[in-house]
């Protein structure tokens, strides 16, 4: 069951189920909470209250906002949880990953701990060579082409790229759900609007988070020339001992719906270590 929550400049919608310590579950840009449904599940099963949000901009939540960038989002996903009844375990995927570091840093006493599923965080500094990587050019150039023009069709392309391998079972319904929600109004406004918000707010905080990080990063990922460097790079930026790193083999910009199974795991492994539980 869809519910909102009235936030500055617009309302948040979310659905909630489960009893137990709050999980968070934020999505990336041109996509919607249904992006997580595989996951929730296992953590449902696993004893977690578990909130999946549609970003600003997303899926149910209104359409048309001032502001497009991670501290924005941040902004919202704190509300969420203080409407929910924190602390919460923030999960963020790409933008929301961005979103979820500066919310831990703004508020250390309402996130306990944070997951970042391929994450922007950092300034991103692309380099002439990175071209030469076949998978970086055939994601960047129709993913560019889509925040440019604001072509559907050129999204669609992307996430063919961004999707390596095999496609998820759900894929052709995936998609119909995607492509309906971008084209209604303001829709790929936002998505546009996110995918030319600078992450480097988030990379501006991550020396400030306080809680344990778990980085998942795909190894096909199109969106970095070396996922693993830029994974690498982020729990290096973290204060020491804070981040952990974990790889998935095949996956591409989407884990957690190419690998849903395997990426429960790995939240539940991590909510279950010393760094997390102290």
């Amino acid at each position: 069951m869809t519910e909102y929550l009235a936030v500055d400049g617009g309302t948040i919608a979310y659905e909630v189920a489960g009893a137990g310590p709050l999980i968070v579950l934020a999505h990336g840009i041109g996509n919607s909470r249904e992006a997580y449904r595989a996951v929730v599940p296992p953590l449902l099963a696993a004893g977690y209250r578990v909130a999946s949000v549609d970003l600003r901009g997303c899926g149910e939540s209104s359409a048309d906002w001032p502001s497009w960038s991670r501290t924005a989002i941040a902004g919202d996903l704190l509300a969420v949880v203080r409407h929910l009844g924190g602390p919460a375990v923030l999960v963020g995927h790409s933008v929301s990953g961005g979103a979820a570091t500066i919310a831990a840093a703004q508020e250390p006493s309402l996130i306990t701990a944070v997951v970042m599923l391929a994450p922007f965080t950092r300034k991103q500094s692309p380099r002439l060579g990175d071209l030469r990587v076949k998978r970086f050019r055939r994601g960047m150039l129709p993913l560019l082409g889509a925040g440019l023009f604001g072509s559907v069709r050129l999204w669609r392309s992307y996430l063919d790229v961004a999707y390596p391998g095999v496609k998820p079972a759900d894929w052709a319904e995936h998609l119909g759900r995607i492509e309906s929600m971008l084209r209604e109004p303001g829709r790929m406004k936002a998505l546009q609007g996110m995918g030319r918000s600078a992450p480097t707010d988030a990379g501006a905080q991550l020396g400030a988070v306080r809680s344990p990080v778990l980085v998942v990063m795909g190894t096909l990922d199109p969106d970095w020339a070396d996922p693993h460097a830029e994974a690498s790079a982020i729990a290096d930026d973290l204060p020491s001992g804070l981040g952990r790193l974990h790889m998935i083999e095949g996956a591409g910009h989407y884990p957690h719906h190419q690998f849903p199974d395997q990426v429960a795991s790995l939240i539940l492994a991590f909510l279950r270590s010393d760094a997390v539980r102290a």
